[in-house]
């Protein structure tokens, strides 16, 4: 069952601009983090993304989708520093990698180690 939260986070990720979903994440998570997650080694290409100046490569504005998705999820029940922290730490639902990496091939059992975060209290 999809909850109020979920549905928001989805919307949210379906409507924003790739340049706002990156500037998003560009806040929450930073450049460095933005970009393992977009598969990019150049992580100043998040920035130009966030500004508008260029487009990622569309496997890479899924990724950024399907991040953004995750973090609007979080953010209804954490600060962003908790988001943040979720993001780059090993996740026992991810077999101890961390949701960044995760997202590259597993983007759906993220969202399911991020539900039970958020509903976990």
């Amino acid at each position: 069952m999809t909850t109020a939260m979920e549905q928001l986070a989805h919307r949210q990720a379906t409507k924003a601009a790739i340049s706002e979903v990156a500037a998003a994440l560009q806040s929450v998570l930073g450049q460095q983090i933005t970009a393992v997650i977009a598969g990019i080694k150049d992580a100043k290409a998040v920035g130009q993304w966030a500004r508008g100046e260029r487009e990622p490569h569309p496997a890479a504005a899924r990724r950024l989708r399907s991040a953004f998705q995750v973090a609007q999820l979080l953010l209804q029940v954490d600060d962003p520093g908790v988001v943040r922290a979720w993001f780059v730490g090993m996740n026992p639902l991810l077999e101890d990698e961390s949701p960044a990496l995760a997202l590259t091939h597993e983007p759906a059992k993220v969202m399911d180690a991020a539900r039970a975060f958020a509903y976990s209290g």
